[in-house]
């Protein structure tokens, strides 16, 4: 990852704080976009602690005009972007006749439209230089369905049809878009996750004997780490998977075998 420039959206949290800090530590220059702005910073801080390069932006991935600003202030600072994770998201989890319209409209405008906005922010820079990764973090809800996840599962549905579409579309730039589908990974540390961060409202309900029980439905007997899904997000970051594109790969310890 020398020398590459790669974005990850809500970077301050969990899954995308250890996208953030493996990135950093293979060699690239992070730059943590998400909207609390102080968990950013404080990513920002961690990853400059171990010897690597990171910048902390404020972004709305809901607000175009805060993407486009937030894409516009990096190439003011680095001659490229190379790499854009789109790892932003929010839900509740509750029935779908319970849920009220304002967090229906929530969970899309953050899980689909933020995905959207910020995939069309990088891409004429990516089709200029004739290169680029784009890796959105889906889920298997998604592609099986779950219960109180109906328009979250909609909306990740919608980020892999678009992972595909967009990959077919600028492959011919040596561009490469794929999809991550991981478990659920709850933080293991309480500081890494923020304000805005949809384990702040969980972390309580996820009690010792909820993840005893939630351990039990994972073949290989565990639950997921934010690590174990960084893996494979740097993975296709990097040109060891230069001919992979197009896919929906899960992390999930066979919760799920699609």
């Amino acid at each position: 990852m020398n020398n590459k420039v790669a974005i990850v959206t809500g970077g301050g949290s969990n899954i995308g704080r250890s996208i953030a800090h493996t990135l950093g530590r293979e060699g690239a220059a992070v730059i943590i976009a998400d909207i609390d702005e102080k968990q950013g910073d404080k990513v920002k801080n961690e990853i400059e602690l171990f010897g690597g390069r990171a910048v902390s932006i404020k972004t709305d991935v809901t607000d175009n005009d805060s993407v486009e600003a937030m894409v516009k202030k990096v190439l003011e600072l680095f001659p490229t972007i190379d790499i854009l994770v789109n790892n932003a998201g929010w839900t509740r989890d509750l029935l779908f006749i319970e849920k009220p319209r304002s967090e229906w409209e929530k969970e899309i405008a953050i899980n689909l439209w933020g995905v959207i906005n910020c995939s069309r922010a990088v891409l004429d820079v990516m089709i200029g230089q004739r290169s680029g990764k784009i890796v959105n973090l889906a889920s298997d809800v998604g592609r099986v369905g779950e219960y109180k996840e109906a328009v979250y599962g909609a909306c990740k549905a919608g980020v892999i049809a678009l992972g595909k579409a967009l990959a077919r579309e600028v492959g011919r730039y040596q561009i490469n878009i794929n999809s991550v589908c991981p478990a659920s990974t709850p933080p293991v540390e309480e500081d890494s996750y923020g304000e805005f961060s949809l384990w702040k409202e969980m972390a309580g309900l996820f009690t010792p004997e909820i993840r005893e029980k939630a351990r039990k439905a994972y073949s290989l007997r565990r639950l997921g780490t934010a690590q174990d899904i960084a893996n494979m997000v740097v993975f296709l970051c990097s040109d060891r998977a230069s001919f992979v594109t197009g896919q929906a790969i899960s992390v999930s310890g066979g919760y799920t075998m699609v």
